[in-house]
């Protein structure tokens, strides 16, 4: 069994989800060498998360951003958590909405996703900083 394991940092993006698959694949090119795996996507944030969906139609994106908006509203009024502003409780209850990690399976020396899926940051606050994801993959 092999381990290999990085962090990327990803740049700031805009609140929004963004498809970052490129990004992970590219920095950790050990998969490759894994016939058969596993990749565990980690980020370490609590007003992020990622998520696996739609990687073709940028609307689906779009009206993710728009039904979580309207679930988990920044005006209300009940949150008592707003030291940081009034996008910091919602970013925190809409993370815990989405994971904190990801495991993807590995085959041949690719991620074995679907055709249309998509790894996605899902980014909450609207004057985020980067992010950092712990990327770990493991197999033979």
């Amino acid at each position: 069994m092999q381990f290999f394991q990085h962090k990327l940092r990803l740049p700031s993006y805009p609140a929004g989800y963004h498809l970052i698959t490129d990004q992970v694949e590219a920095a950790i090119p050990e998969i490759k060498s894994i016939k058969v795996g596993f990749l565990q996507v980690f980020i370490q944030h609590t007003s992020a998360a990622l998520t696996i969906n739609e990687n073709a139609d940028p609307t689906v994106r779009k009206d993710f951003q728009t039904f979580v908006n309207e679930l988990i509203p920044e005006s209300y009024p009940r949150f008592i958590h707003t030291a940081e502003g009034p996008d910091d409780m919602p970013a925190h209850i809409k993370a815990s909405f989405f994971d904190t990690s990801l495991q993807i399976p590995i085959s041949g020396g690719k991620l074995n996703m679907g055709i249309w899926q998509g790894i996605y940051l899902c980014e909450f606050r609207r004057n985020p900083s980067r992010r950092n994801l712990v990327l770990t993959a493991f197999g033979n």
